[in-house]
């Protein structure tokens, strides 16, 4: 929706929300490199992660320096998996390898809330 907003309508607070959304994913996912010495790949899931590759490649923007590059073909062609498939969305020289990495959500949020239930009556 907010990407509607932005693209067709030029909503400037659309606009504003999502390059404030993509700014802080990508800020931690730099704080993250720097902590951990680096990282074997970078990893979208969930609703927007699966189904956004605008958001994607705005989150992964000027990310080189880092060895992160998306392949645009890729990376718009990573929608719509079934859960447990993944595709590599980076570009095949990355040093930093990205994907798309469909979960059930739904499923794993109830396995939880039933793990939890049983622990707390047992």
């Amino acid at each position: 929706m907010l990407l509607d907003a932005m693209n067709r309508e030029q909503d400037e607070r659309a606009k504003l929300a999502i390059d404030l959304f993509c700014y802080r994913a990508r800020k931690y996912i730099g704080a993250y490199l720097a902590v951990l010495g680096g990282a074997d790949a970078i990893v979208f899931g969930g609703g927007i992660g699966e189904s956004s590759p605008e958001i994607r490649e705005r989150i992964c923007a000027n990310m080189e320096w880092c060895g992160l590059a998306l392949d645009p073909e890729r990376n718009h062609l990573a929608v719509g998996l079934s859960p447990g498939k993944a595709e590599r969305i980076s570009q095949e020289h990355a040093d930093l390898p990205a994907y798309v990495v469909a979960v059930d959500e739904e499923s794993c949020i109830a396995q939880e809330t039933f793990d939890c239930l049983n622990r707390v009556d047992h």
